[in-house]
């Protein structure tokens, strides 16, 4: 049995070590815009049987209760945390929180899926197309394109909380739509593919994404001069730390006292 013991600690610290990386993940992107932080889940592995329940002995009892020797565990999935994070204030007029459910939809890369990928980060910026663009990786353009007229400057721009955005002419004082930003919902958001740069796509598992207006529909708001922080929280994950920690430290005592016992069996056979 100290076999099966050793081979039971050695899953327990792969799926452990499993779960520091992703806690130390978490804990690098506590300051990253619209970040969504991970958790492990396990499962336990098959158990051997030493006996079964519901046997009947020679003197006609029946056995309440079976016996078995569990064969360790395993990562089962990593789930995402898609708690809302904090919105921050901030200066720019293009920074856009989403308070509530949805994610923009950008354009990346042709050979990334469909060309498309999510995201809840809404700092934007305005390329020398005068398009608005997400301001990480190489700038990706929204979907639906927004364009500005010539000579916009961020001042000018107004986007209210149901996504609209303006334009207002200094000289006339009179604001000018220019384009309707809009929200993605999946019906399993839990599902969808990690690119990184908090980017997310959509899969067969988290279904197609419903794309519409802000304050429409279960979708949420926007917040213009905002920006959702990371929704990482640090204690939490230091203590998420310590307790895998314990664990792993657990796991390594167990494969000692294995081969300890099997230590002293073999002293035995040589005596």
């Amino acid at each position: 049995m100290a076999i099966a013991a050793l081979n039971s600690a050695a899953t327990g610290l792969r799926a452990l070590s499993t779960e520091i990386d992703v806690v130390a993940n978490n804990l690098a992107n506590a300051e990253t815009t619209g970040f969504k932080a991970s958790r492990v889940n396990f499962e336990d592995l098959m158990y051997m049987p030493l006996e079964q329940p519901g046997v009947t002995s020679s003197s006609g009892d029946v056995s309440p209760s079976g016996a078995y020797v569990g064969l360790g565990t395993k990562i089962s999935n990593t789930e995402l945390d898609l708690t809302q994070g904090s919105p921050d204030s901030t200066d720019n007029p293009l920074d856009v929180a989403i308070q509530g459910d949805g994610f923009f939809k950008v354009k990346v890369l042709s050979s990334l899926g469909d060309g498309t990928a999510y995201t809840r980060n809404g700092g934007f910026f305005v390329n020398s197309q005068g398009e608005m663009v997400l301001g990480i990786g190489q700038g990706y353009s929204l979907v639906p394109p927004i364009k500005f007229p010539p000579g916009t400057t961020p001042d000018q721009i107004s986007i209210s909380q149901d996504g609209q955005v303006s334009v207002t002419n200094p000289s006339t004082n009179a604001a000018t739509t220019v384009g309707q930003l809009q929200l993605s919902i999946f019906p399993n958001p839990q599902g969808m593919k990690l690119l990184g740069g908090s980017l997310y796509q959509q899969t067969d598992s988290s279904g197609q994404p419903i794309s519409q207006n802000p304050q429409t529909n279960g979708s949420g708001l926007i917040l213009q001069n905002y920006l959702e922080s990371s929704n990482v929280d640090p204690v939490k994950e230091l203590v998420s730390l310590i307790k895998t920690q314990q664990s792993f430290e657990l796991n390594s005592q167990s494969i000692q006292t294995a081969d300890q016992a099997l230590q002293t069996i073999a002293n035995l056979k040589r005596s």
